[in-house]
């Protein structure tokens, strides 16, 4: 107590024991004057036994003494009660700021500290802290810490049931320990107890977090000395504890909220951006339907959709495509991607028809990778219809082919109305080309499909060269017409090389003489073709398959080479011995025969054809003899040479047609 309270508190007990027969203003003090200047003042507990005190130093009547103890016992009583209104006061300001900082919540972290602080400051503890279970992992952890020194101690967690505060959270009860290493009533943990020891904990109040039934976390209030917490702090802690509880209540809804937000806002995006899908996927249906019903191409639809698709769309065949990505993307139905372009199959069941190729465009949004899915589907469409169109044309030319063939129909001026539906004109020079495929396939399925492939080929190459083509004898015949400049032989050789590269086989093909006026002429076709598979059977008689050839590379020979003639072995048994030797010696008997025939049988006209001696050729004709025997020149059996030798030429790699090399000039003593 301060002197000032002393002194005064001493001319309160002196008033009071001053005679009644004093002046007014010295009537005596009442016992509780001392008393009501203490509380007035604020003073401690232990100056309220001061007045007391003076009072028996100086010898009062015991009824004053009595009096001044009774105030006393009523002072002390005010004195607790304007405590305990000041601290509920100062709680509930505590309390209100924290409902006003939670009403405006903006960081969940801030709220949590103030209330964590508020708490340190009010009940008087030297460290506040809360933790929050971890549903995922199955334990609580510190979240918020105030007056905290220890980093293992900031950083703990704690398993449901481990520690004072496992032992909240999991019965969502309040505990508190006046000393926490000497309590047994909770399960001790070494690191638990090395963090509270970090921090120097002995006192701890731990209150629940509950949303609910449910607790969430746990708010403690401790002391680094032995403290007993009293009901009313308990309390005062619980209720911080319901504000963090709400506050974490509300930071759950507004992130909800804003999450909620979010993922609308996403969603709008998300139909803005499907609506001008949408739209562009109507737009690319609208402009396919259109090329549809105008007979569009598959260029215009790679067009098309390029221009929506904002990039470049070619159309391109199977073998052109990367073969991976086409076989995938006809597996499962969709474009896929392939470095930086994408790939969508065109294909007619298992057939692949070709690819349409998104170029340059990694990126595809799903609706635009539909659309492109959608214009490969349009083009095997279209495909498919052209060729059903072509087979439909190819039919068409066959049967008038076969008219012709057959010359069933005479009449010219009908015969030149469907030509000229086919685009063909009669009134042309035509050759007409036997064609048949040389392998043979191993049953009689796959034979079929060969024929089929090369029946196909010959009506493409007819319709683009204003023919016809027709499938007929196993084979194809062809009606094309000859251009100015052109020949049989060479229209021959054309066309097998175009079908055996569009078959992938060899192809041997024989032509006719020129033809005209076929539509006053019909018969003259069937004519044509028949010298055409003369033609043919010679070539494939003479090795020549795949090859072609006219009736005019063949002269009287291809009269006789019609059938099922052995000319190999008529070769072999009539100069196959000189063969023999030519290819054993490198001599040149058989070249000396062919020039002795083509010389009349004169030796010196020979020599001149040769530029060799005389004697040269009069050597190699004995050798001969003695090779074919004696009677070799008689007429039958040299009428029979001569005509294995022009045999031997026809079914030898080098054309026909073509002029033998002069021989060098040889000595007089060669063979």
């Amino acid at each position: 107590m301060s002197r000032d309270h002393v002194q005064s508190a001493e001319r309160s007990v002196h008033d009071a024991g001053a005679p009644a027969g004093d002046a007014a203003d010295q009537r005596p003090a009442a016992a509780e004057t001392p008393f009501l200047e203490l509380l007035a003042r604020g003073a401690s507990a232990d100056a309220y036994e001061q007045p007391e005190l003076l009072a028996r130093a100086e010898g009062r009547p015991a009824e004053r003494l009595a009096a001044l103890g009774q105030a006393k016992r009523l002072a002390l009583r005010v004195r607790s009660e304007l405590e305990g209104r000041r601290r509920r006061e100062a709680e509930l300001s505590a309390l209100f700021e924290t409902a006003h900082d939670l009403a405006g919540l903006r960081d969940l972290d801030a709220v949590l500290r103030a209330i964590v602080q508020r708490a340190r400051s009010l009940l008087g503890t030297d460290v506040a802290y809360l933790s929050l279970n971890d549903p995922a992992r199955g334990d609580t952890y510190m979240r918020v810490t105030e007056g905290s020194v220890a980093a293992r101690f900031q950083q703990l967690r704690l398993g449901m049931g481990e520690g004072l505060g496992g032992l909240v959270a999991q019965t969502a009860r309040p505990y508190v320990t006046d000393d926490y290493f000497k309590d047994a009533r909770f399960q001790h943990t070494r690191t638990i107890d090395a963090g509270v020891s970090d921090e120097g904990l002995v006192a701890i109040l731990g209150v629940p977090l509950m949303l609910g039934h449910h607790v969430i976390g746990v708010l403690f209030a401790a002391d680094r000395r032995a403290r007993v917490f009293e009901r009313e702090q308990i309390a005062l802690l619980g209720s911080f504890a319901a504000l963090a509880a709400a506050a974490i209540d509300t930071a759950n809804l507004l992130a909800e909220t804003r999450s909620a937000l979010a993922d609308l806002e996403r969603a709008h995006e998300i139909i803005q951006d499907r609506s001008g899908v949408i739209e562009r996927a109507s737009d690319v249906h609208d402009r396919l339907a259109e090329l549809v019903l105008r007979g569009g191409g598959v260029h215009d639809v790679a067009a098309a959709v390029s221009q929506v698709l904002d990039g470049t769309v070619e159309f391109t065949e199977a073998a052109a495509a990367p073969a991976h990505a086409l076989e995938a993307s006809r597996a499962e139905g969709h474009a896929v991607p392939h470095q930086a372009d994408w790939i969508a199959a065109v294909a007619a069941g298992d057939e692949l028809l070709g690819a349409l190729v998104l170029r340059g465009h990694p990126g595809l949004d799903p609706v635009d990778q539909r659309t492109l899915e959608r214009a490969a589907m349009v083009t095997s469409l279209l495909l498919l219809a052209r060729r059903s169109a072509a087979e439909a044309e190819q039919r068409v030319r066959g049967e008038l082919l076969d008219d012709l063939l057959d010359a069933r129909d005479r009449d010219p001026r009908l015969l030149g109305d469907r030509a000229r539906r086919l685009r063909a004109d009669l009134d042309a020079t035509h050759v007409v080309l036997a064609a048949r495929l040389d392998a043979t396939a191993p049953d009689a399925d796959q034979e079929a499909e060969a024929r089929r492939r090369l029946w196909a080929a010959a009506s493409h190459l007819a319709a683009t060269r204003h023919g016809l083509a027709a499938a007929r004898d196993g084979g194809t015949v062809l009606l094309l017409p000859l251009t100015s400049g052109d020949g049989a032989t060479d229209l021959a050789r054309r066309t097998a090389r175009h079908l055996g590269t569009a078959v992938h086989e060899a192809v041997t093909v024989g032509a006719s003489a020129p033809v005209e006026d076929l539509a006053t002429r019909p018969d003259a076709v069937a004519t044509a073709y028949t010298e055409a598979r003369r033609c043919l059977d010679a070539l494939r008689l003479l090795g020549r398959s795949g090859d072609g050839a006219a009736a005019e590379d063949f002269g009287f020979l291809g009269l006789l080479l019609a059938g099922d003639q052995d000319v190999t072995g008529f070769v072999e048994r009539t100069v196959g011995q000189v063969v023999a030797y030519d290819t054993r010696r490198g001599t040149e008997l058989l070249r000396t025969l062919d020039a002795y025939f083509a010389c009349g049988m004169s030796p010196a006209r020979t020599k001149d054809e040769l530029h060799v001696h005389v004697n040269t050729v009069a050597q190699r004709l004995e050798r001969v003899g003695r090779l074919l025997g004696e009677d070799w020149q008689s007429p039958d059996r040299a009428l029979e040479i001569q005509l294995a030798l022009r045999l031997h030429r026809l079914s030898s790699p080098t054309s026909p047609t073509t002029p033998a090399t002069p021989a060098t000039p040889a000595t007089p003593t060669q063979h």
